[in-house]
């Protein structure tokens, strides 16, 4: 598990495309652009990403950012985005990326970890059930 290269741009974009993709989705290529660069920055402090990589090639990814929270004195970290190529799937890619996620929330002073996916995504449900805990809140978005 590490940040991303510079080099790992065509790889890293390959599989965000393919993690949007699974929620019907895409997004521009300004956004690309701008998302990796902030993330290969390490002086913004506000997106963050960690690879997870196999024999030198990207096999999974997490986007995460710290922020402010009214109930608590310490930052939360929100993690974004979990994405694990699908034949790397059940090695263990994800749960490592949500320990590393862990880690750099401890490393930066936040306690708290969270994160949101949809009720049909079950293969992730079933890793989410093992490493962090449900809660009963709903989502809403502004229409």
């Amino acid at each position: 598990i590490r940040p991303p290269k510079a080099e790992d741009k065509t790889q890293w974009k390959e599989l965000w495309a393919t993690y949007l993709a699974f929620y019907h989705t895409t997004v521009s290529p300004k956004v690309y652009d701008r998302n990796f660069a902030r993330i290969c920055d390490p002086e913004d402090l506000g997106l963050r990403a960690l690879l997870a990589v196999v024999e030198d090639t990207p096999v999974g990814l997490v986007h995460f950012l710290r922020h402010d929270h009214f109930w608590r004195l310490d930052e939360v970290v929100y993690l974004q985005d979990l994405f694990t190529r699908p034949d790397m799937r059940g090695r263990g890619v994800g749960r490592a990326l949500i320990n590393a996620v862990y880690d750099a929330a401890d490393d930066m002073g936040c306690s708290k970890v969270y994160w949101m996916t949809q009720d049909h995504n079950f293969q992730a449900i079933e890793l989410y059930d093992q490493v962090g805990r449900l809660t009963p809140f709903i989502r809403y978005d502004r229409p």
